[in-house]
């Protein structure tokens, strides 16, 4: 269950949380997800490390660290912010004079959670979260154990948080050139100008003493006295040894810029490329800040400082072969990796529908005046990706309107190129390899131009791809296009050949990738939880059976999307695709809320269900069906015991027809939703107002039979007839 309500955190300040509903396992995918307070200056940094490594534990890791009964997980989700602000490390079961400071805080979190709970309006939350707070009563008698419990959970985070095969990727603000670096740089180039104008002014005083010397010794000229003589001589040598002094520290300090700058151009051209690949990630649903502004500036600020070095190193006066050609390279670097494709195409083309796309350099404001720079785009296969030392000769596929003009918005400061209206005509596909389908094939747009900056007295060019694309001809082949895709985003690796991805990954990766993917395009909160993912694994290996973790068991790209599922005419990703578009479009509240069960087998089904009264219900997804949704209830059986039936799904046919809650209204004999939320309580904001009778009319509603539901199309089992009625 999640929902969006109110709390006060530690200083009894209102906050916002993320409320949960999962069952006896703690999922650890169910917690990726960001939590917004009215307080944002208060952080809770170890948590949110913790959250984004939670998907790569095994569940049985999970449990282990956030014991479901003592310290769910949810708890250390909900009070994350008050927890790290509490002192937890002094805690030992030996210190009995810390008893008074442990039970404080146990009450201070029983509290927490009863007070989020009363603030929330809905049942299924209040009832968790009062749960949760009962259960911690188990520490009354003993909370210093409570203290040393949260103390050791604490401490486990941190020692996998610093676990080296949990580090993540690097992110852009990691690798940014901080501030201390570029001030560092700035400072250094600033001690070099005024050395150089120290020299400058030294020079020009041991120029006027040797000229006074000079004179002072000529034949018709004052005779100085030898002590006055020897005063001058000395003067002299002391401004030269200052001078070639300053000229060495000049040279040093030269350096130190050179390389001060290498450093930190090094980190941009890191952040630059992490800023790359959290756009590839956006496509399975990661976050991402498109923002570029900030990488803007430390590009034109890099540039800046190799344009005054490059300066500072002609005003030297004599060749430093070593310093000119790194900073030329540093220079051509730099303008060769200012540009991005900012917004990237669609990454499914069908040929002959018209598409948009948005390239960006961020040194714009120093392209040097005069003739518009206009950038080509052409489409290139795998191979010539992996060659790109020019301009491709060989042409496989054509581009309309494949040119647009560099342009500067003063109003945003960003200079970019709009490729609007593009479109491609024909595509030259590569000789297949084996069963490789024409929507495995992957293609990409390349952007390229000649740029002169401002400064710099040659041209450079430039060039940059987009993320790869598929290209097909019918709108039938998109869904298996789109899985080629999904495949490539989630599990390439940085710096790789194109456009290579790995055949098999684990199970725990391919999961995280179905929840982000899911939670992005549903536009939800809630995630899949971990019925949901055993469900998901037992089916795409095809083990029904199987009860112990799948999280490092390999899943092949064939099972994910070229094998169809066995006794099914699909694949597992077109099934999948199917209900995610089905929740998108037609049951997004209810999944947000909680309301559906989602994906669950059936033999986990019964024996959920099988002790329940009759009349319980819950919803799950079709395994049969691609985009279905059904209900599954118990109901009396023939010899007066029970049984478990399933309604025929509901399609997204049906559901435009008639909405869900108003379908589960009509079901009288379906009457609490598992475990025990009667319908109507939880339902029946979904119901819709009772269309008025047509004049002269009276509306009757007829069921059919509970005995043959099973057999009857869902829409088919309600009507609504019309009946005449005249008046007498």
């Amino acid at each position: 269950m999640v929902r969006a309500g109110g709390g006060l955190d530690a200083h009894g300040t209102p906050q916002r949380f993320v409320f949960f509903h999962v069952s006896n396992l703690r999922l650890a995918e169910a917690f990726k997800i960001k939590t917004k307070t009215i307080r944002p200056s208060l952080t809770m940094a170890q948590w949110t490390h913790m959250s984004q490594m939670l998907p790569h534990l095994t569940n049985e890791t999970i449990n282990n660290l956030y014991p479901p009964t003592a310290f769910p997980i949810e708890v250390r989700h909900f009070l994350a912010q008050w927890i790290e602000g509490q002192r937890w490390d002094d805690f030992a079961l030996e210190n009995v004079e810390q008893k008074n400071q442990a039970q404080a805080l146990l009450d201070q979190t029983i509290s927490m959670l009863q007070s989020i709970a009363q603030q929330t309006t809905n049942v299924v939350d209040k009832m968790k979260l009062m749960q949760f707070s009962k259960n911690m009563n188990i520490f009354q008698a003993q909370p210093l154990q409570f203290g040393v419990m949260v103390r050791d959970i604490l401490n486990q985070e941190r020692g996998l948080l610093d676990t080296p095969q949990f580090q993540p990727f690097p992110n852009i603000e990691s690798s940014f050139p901080n501030m201390q670096d570029l001030d560092c740089l700035v400072l250094k180039v600033l001690e070099v100008q005024n050395i150089r104008q120290k020299m400058h002014q030294m020079q020009e005083e041991l120029n006027w003493e040797r000229q006074n010397y000079e004179r002072a010794i000529q034949p018709n000229g004052l005779d100085p006295t030898l002590s006055e003589s020897q005063k001058l001589q000395n003067h002299i040598q002391q401004l030269e040894y200052n001078v070639q002094a300053m000229a060495k520290k000049r040279f040093q300090l030269l350096k130190e810029c050179v390389d001060c700058l290498d450093q930190c151009q090094t980190r941009l051209i890191g952040s630059l490329k992490a800023w790359r690949w959290g756009q590839h990630k956006a496509t399975i649903g990661l976050p991402f800040d498109d923002n570029l502004n900030t990488l803007q500036t430390w590009c034109e600020q890099l540039l800046g400082v190799n344009g005054k070095l490059r300066q500072e190193l002609v005003l030297l006066g004599e060749p430093m072969p070593e310093l000119q050609e790194r900073l030329g390279k540093l220079l051509q670097v730099l303008i060769q990796s200012s540009l991005l494709v900012d917004k990237q195409p669609p990454q499914v083309i069908k040929t002959q529908s018209k598409f948009s796309t948005t390239v960006r350099y961020l040194l714009g404001e120093k392209v040097a005046p005069g003739k518009p720079v206009l950038l080509k785009a052409q489409i290139i296969n795998e191979i010539q990706a992996r060659n790109l030392g020019g301009v491709p000769s060989d042409n496989v596929g054509e581009l309309i309107n494949n040119t647009a003009i560099l342009e500067h918005n003063t109003s945003s400061k960003s200079t970019c190129a709009t490729f609007r209206n593009m479109s491609i005509k024909k595509i030259k596909r590569a000789d297949r390899k084996g069963s490789e389908s024409v929507t495995e094939e992957k293609f990409a747009l390349l952007f390229s131009t000649e740029i002169t900056i401002t400064g710099c007295d040659t041209p450079y060019r430039i060039q940059m791809i987009s993320l790869p694309v598929v290209v097909i001809v019918h709108g039938s082949q998109d869904n298996n296009a789109l899985a080629t895709i999904i495949w490539d985003c989630a599990f390439s690796e940085p710096d790789r050949v194109p456009f290579l991805v790995p055949e098999r990954v684990p199970w725990r990766m391919m999961y995280s990738t179905l929840n982000s993917k899911f939670t992005s395009e549903v536009m939800t909160e809630h995630n899949l939880d971990q019925y949901n993912q055993h469900f998901l694994a037992q089916k795409i290996f095809d083990k029904p059976d199987f009860s112990d973790d799948f999280s490092n068991i390999l899943v092949s790209w064939a099972q994910f999307n070229k094998e169809v599922l066995p006794g099914r005419p699909f694949t597992f990703w077109q099934w999948f695709e199917g209900v995610m578009e089905l929740t998108k479009k037609h049951l997004k509240e209810y999944w947000s809320e909680g309301l559906i069960f989602g994906f669950i087998g059936k033999q986990h089904l019964h024996l959920i269900l099988k002790d329940r009264p009759n009349g319980t219900f819950l919803l799950r997804f079709s395994d049969s069906e691609i985009g279905g949704i059904t209900i599954a209830y118990v109901s009396a059986s023939e010899n007066g015991g029970q049984k478990i039936q399933n309604i025929q799904p509901f399609t997204k046919r049906d559901l435009e027809i008639r909405c869900l809650g108003d379908r589960i209204r009509d079901i009288s004999h379906i009457t609490y939703l598992y475990p025990d939320f009667p319908k109507h309580d939880v339902f029946k904001k979904y119901f819709t107002e009772p269309q008025p009778s047509p004049v002269g009319g009276t509306l009757l509603k007829i069921n059919t039979s509970s005995s043959s539901l099973d057999a009857v199309k869902p829409s088919q089992c309600w009507w609504l007839l019309w009946v005449s009625v005249t008046s007498t």
